[in-house]
């Protein structure tokens, strides 16, 4: 089975939504500001979403950990 790569996109997305409300509530419990904790949650937002698509391909190309079921 073969992922293309707009699977990646969309679970690098809906990973990193649920990552930067964890990132913003604990820069929020750490700064007890707001406008902190929403500016870094937003900053890293971008930045992992484009990390974690190139990691999910590179892992992609790799036969590590893979069975062939035929």
């Amino acid at each position: 089975m073969i992922e293309q790569s707009h699977r990646s996109l969309v679970k690098a997305f809906s990973w990193r939504v649920t990552g930067t409300i964890d990132t913003m509530i604990i820069s929020f419990l750490v700064t007890g500001r707001l406008q902190f904790a929403v500016s870094i949650g937003l900053i890293e937002c971008f930045t992992k979403i484009a990390l974690y698509y190139m990691h999910e391909r590179v892992w992609n190309k790799l036969s590590f950990g893979r069975v062939s079921t035929v």
